[in-house]
């Protein structure tokens, strides 16, 4: 079957459409069909016209670091983990554009920094090595998992690139800093960073979850640590 890869493209100065016919199984991800389409010793869209290699991110490719993300078929999701059969329209078309909360490097590349500087601005980091509590470890496992890959940004609608708000991505982090970290003075600043970043601008849309590639349960982790960084409970003090 012959699929149609229609890209919205990004050269520095103009956003602009073009669309290339690929012959192969459904079965092949919008990754490899990526691949395979830059691999052509000549890329030409399906005019004939000379196209330049399209830009995308990617690194392990099986759903394990997140530089894949995108927008397919008006959907955030990874590119390594959709089959063109899922992807496509009736027509066998696939539509493909860059994450729209983030500013756009080039074609389907984007700059994601907001995310991983939002870490860092809300100090989640342990000061000392701590162990693991038995009844959080599934959870901190699960917390960990996280692929910063942005999904969850795309979707949220508080998230907006701007203002103090910053998605799941780093509430799901506060957790597993929070919930190990000692009482004390870096505790406290990630509660109050907790408080600014996330719960004063959630709006429990929770379209989060839903959207997360790894299945984390985001809902339970906010729940834990709302209780304990807001509202100082189920949480008992470390000696």
């Amino acid at each position: 079957m012959t699929y149609r890869l229609k890209i919205r493209r990004f050269d520095g100065v103009r956003a602009f459409w073009q669309t290339f016919a690929l012959d192969g199984g459904g079965g092949l991800t919008v990754a490899r069909a990526l691949e395979l389409l830059n691999e052509r010793p000549c890329l030409t869209d399906e005019r004939g016209q000379e196209a330049a290699p399209i830009a995308w991110d990617c690194a392990c490719l099986e759903k394990k670091c997140g530089a894949c993300a995108m927008v397919i078929g008006g959907k955030p999701r990874l590119a390594c983990a959709v089959p063109l059969r899922d992807a496509a329209d009736r027509d066998g078309c696939v539509t493909l554009e860059p994450l729209k909360k983030f500013p756009c490097i080039r074609d389907l590349q984007v700059d994601r920094r907001r995310l991983t500087d939002t870490l860092t601005e809300m100090e989640l980091w342990l000061e000392q090595a701590a162990e693991t509590r038995e009844e959080t470890r599934q959870l901190h496992y699960r917390a960990a998992s996280c692929l910063l890959c942005g999904l969850c940004l795309e979707v949220c609608p508080q998230f907006s690139g701007k203002g103090a708000f910053g998605g799941a991505a780093p509430a799901i982090a506060a957790f597993d800093v929070y919930d190990h970290a000692q009482p004390g003075a870096h505790r406290d600043a990630v509660a109050r960073q907790y408080r600014r970043r996330f719960y004063d601008g959630c709006a429990k849309s929770l379209a989060c979850q839903d959207v997360c590639p790894v299945k984390i349960p985001i809902e339970r982790l906010l729940v834990k640590t709302t209780a304990a960084a807001v509202w100082k409970r189920n949480r008992k003090e470390r000696k």
